[in-house]
């Protein structure tokens, strides 16, 4: 024990003397944290919109005054020909368009139904069919509207009444979606760059040797080389949970126990992955690119930017061996839902096996190379 703690001692200090390490450590992760969780943002605004009224009656310009009055248009022009919209579209000004019959408002007044044309730029799906869904939720308000002038109060309501509610995030803020699941990917970020370009410094120096012929076991070097990491990523944790709580107001519905207990178990994964990759590695730019492969993977595949759900079959499969996935999952359901320890049990048996399977892989390829 007291040599690990002498090992520990000597990580911390060549931690703290590194000037370049230690912003990267305390500072880079919460500036990541303030800028990913402002750019991440799944609400699409300003969206452009193209007008093409061949009818320029009281109704049309009542429908085209109701998208200017929404918060996620933008009129950028109108004209009377589509191929002027759709020339707009092609150049990228415009993100669709709205084009309006001649005989828009007879037909409503005569037959009490008229069409229009919605024409969207589905370069980008997932705004393509938000701007649609907004655009048509829109045109079914004015679609009542007309219908209460016409027929009276009550004619244009659905006789169904639906009442909505959100659970764990009432008003659908996206920051408290998103922040929990960019914590996880700063926190893996720092295990795993960290911990693999730590041991394979050793090797780059010729320290590795020395280090091999001396009394130090290799469980308490692995120990001591790992353990500071651990420390810094928990309190880089916590440091972004404050952060969290002060600029984005997330709800701490569970316990934060609950929630640090899992990211010990967590990071144990991590580091281990960190520790084999140094054991396969012979600088610390190969170190690097090897962990960013993995990393890249786990972060597209753990549901943080789209839901595992939506996710091919096979794909959800590979998904369950993703560790990433789990905490991600983990922290939203502790933090938002207030989810028990026996709601996450299946979570952390997981990544108890994972540790168990890394680090006994890593520390066995360690000896052999060594």
């Amino acid at each position: 024990m007291r040599t690990i703690l002498f090992i520990i001692r000597k990580e911390f200090v060549q931690i703290f003397r590194h000037r370049v390490m230690l912003p990267l450590i305390f500072m880079m992760p919460i500036i990541q944290l303030i800028i990913l969780a402002h750019a991440a943002d799944y609400e699409v605004r300003n969206i452009n919109l193209f007008i093409v009224d061949h009818d320029l009656s009281q109704y049309s310009s009542r429908l085209v005054g109701k998208f200017q009055a929404s918060a996620h248009f933008n009129v950028v022009g109108s004209a009377f020909s589509s191929k002027t919209a759709f020339d707009e579209i092609q150049q990228g000004d415009a993100d669709l368009f709205l084009e309006i019959p001649a005989d828009f408002q007879r037909k409503l007044l005569r037959d009490n139904g008229a069409g229009l044309q919605l024409s969207v730029d589905a370069v980008n799906g997932v705004k393509a069919g938000l701007a649609n869904a907004y655009a048509t939720a829109i045109i079914q308000d004015f679609n009542e509207e007309i219908r209460t002038e016409a027929l009276g109060p009550g004619a244009g309501k659905l006789p169904l009444s639906i009442a909505s509610s959100n659970w764990f995030n009432p008003e659908l803020n996206y920051f408290t979606f998103m922040v929990p699941g960019i914590l996880v990917l700063l926190v893996t970020l720092v295990g795993m760059f960290l911990s693999g370009m730590n041991i394979v410094k050793e090797k780059e120096i010729g320290t590795i040797e020395q280090i091999n012929v001396t009394p130090i076991r290799k469980y308490q070097f692995i120990i001591g080389k790992l353990l500071p990491f651990w420390v810094i990523a928990n309190m880089e944790l916590a440091f972004g949970l404050l952060v969290g709580w002060l600029i984005f107001d997330i709800p701490f519905v569970g316990s934060l126990w609950l929630v640090f207990g899992f990211a010990a178990l967590y990071l144990l994964v991590v580091l281990g992955m960190g520790l084999f990759i140094s054991t396969v590695t012979e600088t610390q730019q190969q170190a690097m690119f090897i962990a960013w492969f993995f990393l890249i993977i786990f972060i597209l595949m753990s549901g943080l930017f789209t839901p595992i759900e939506s996710m091919p079959p096979w794909a959800q499969h590979i998904t369950r061996f993703n560790p990433v996935a789990y905490f991600v999952e983990v922290m939203r359901m502790v933090l938002l839902k207030g989810s028990g320890l026996m709601d996450i049990k299946r979570h952390i048996l997981v990544m108890l096996g994972y540790a168990m399977a890394v680090n006994g892989l890593a520390v066995w390829n360690y000896r052999k190379r060594s």
